[in-house]
């Protein structure tokens, strides 16, 4: 069992930065890829990055590459996020997953298996 815990999101403005954590609880942190998704109000659940077991290969959505840093510590059992230029349309609950392997083979919510409850990112000024 694995148990997945999102901190970090608030309120920004955009241009903004934030950095979300998630905390992984079990030994097996460091055996599979981990993901970042968001869902937007009336929206469904969308891909924004991923990272493989040992942070050796990196995947974003074309609409966040290049503001989005996605890392990981598997000493600490945590991934994270590095949110900058942040705009009106990142405004998401953002969620972090497990992959079911230790390389990011699919970018599709069905290729994840255990879940956070998510953080709440508003971007506006």
């Amino acid at each position: 069992q694995v148990q997945l815990v999102e901190s970090g999101g608030g309120l920004v403005q955009p241009g903004g930065s934030l950095r979300l954590s998630c905390a992984a609880s079990g030994r097996t942190f460091s055996s599979y890829a981990m993901g970042w998704f968001r869902q937007a109000p009336g929206k469904e659940r969308e891909f924004v990055a991923a990272v493989s077991w040992d942070a050796g290969t990196t995947y974003y959505a074309d609409n966040v590459k290049g503001r989005f840093t996605i890392s990981r510590d598997n000493a600490k059992n945590t991934v994270y996020l590095q949110m900058n230029s942040l705009k009106p349309e990142d405004t998401a609950v953002y969620y972090c997953a497990k992959h079911i392997h230790r390389v990011v083979v699919t970018t599709i919510a069905a290729g994840y298996d255990y879940w956070g409850q998510g953080t709440q990112v508003t971007v506006s000024s």
